[in-house]
């Protein structure tokens, strides 16, 4: 067996099952950094368009006219802006349709929930592939430092003669897998632990704004202003209706 302890002749000379075992760990490292880079993209986006619609909702400004802007938008809406177009569509529909503040507002608090739900979703996709190379990286790198110990021991037995530089070269093998299992978990946990509180922070954000907005429409359903005229167009009865001041 060969002396020579560089990583790459460490690498190239391993058996084919401690080989599998770095491949496919080295696999699971690329994809999980790919998983990272790419979830704190979008959190940091999404936390952004959050804290940018907050403050273009409480300016005083009217809501029908944010609710048109955000309509015009070629782009799809997400997070926040999402929850609040589908509530104010919502608002502008009962509004037409029932005179029951009790009906209207259980009607919008769903269409926001099932929103909510579906943007809570989209914010944890990902994470658990994240907690799951986390937290099997490690046994796998495990096995393959068994198995090549294993093997190292078993050709040691196999001569009369036996030395250190026989086992070093086929233990330090085993133990890269090793390392490699830990290069691949120890990241991941970290961004799964981070991730999983910013999800949690974000959704939590978003409840308190969809439980905020649900109190301005419902204080505006008690008015009980003059119906709009009969329009089929959702934006001419949102700017009919009385104008939704966020307090």
């Amino acid at each position: 067996m060969s002396t020579d302890l560089s990583l790459i002749t460490l690498v190239l000379e391993a058996s084919l099952l401690v080989q599998f075992v770095m491949l496919v760990l080295l696999a699971a490292s690329v994809i999980s950094w790919f998983v990272i880079f790419q979830k704190n993209k979008l959190l940091k986006s999404v936390s952004k368009d959050a804290k940018r619609f907050e403050d273009e909702f409480w300016s005083g400004g009217d809501l029908s006219e944010l609710y048109t802007q955000l309509s015009r938008r070629r782009i799809e809406r997400e997070g926040m802006e999402k929850v609040f177009e589908t509530g104010f569509a919502e608002f502008a529909r009962a509004y037409k349709t029932t005179t029951d503040p009790a009906f209207m507002m259980a009607s919008i608090q769903r269409s926001m929930k099932v929103v909510l739900s579906r943007e809570e979703e989209k914010l944890e996709s990902n994470l658990s592939l994240l907690a799951t190379i986390g937290s099997t990286s490690p046994y796998v790198g495990l096995f393959g430092t068994v198995w090549g110990i294993m093997n190292s021991f078993t050709a040691l037995g196999a001569v009369q003669n036996a030395s250190l530089n026989m086992v070093a070269p086929g233990i330090a093998e085993a133990l890269i897998a090793t390392a490699m299992g830990l290069f691949a978990a120890i990241p991941a946990v970290v961004a799964y632990n981070r991730y999983s509180d910013q999800v949690e922070r974000l959704v939590v954000r978003y409840e308190n704004f969809m439980e905020e907005f649900t109190t301005v429409l419902q204080r505006q359903s008690q008015r009980k202003p003059k119906p709009p005229k009969s329009n089929d167009n959702v934006e001419t009865a949102n700017q009919q209706a009385d104008t939704a001041e966020a307090e």
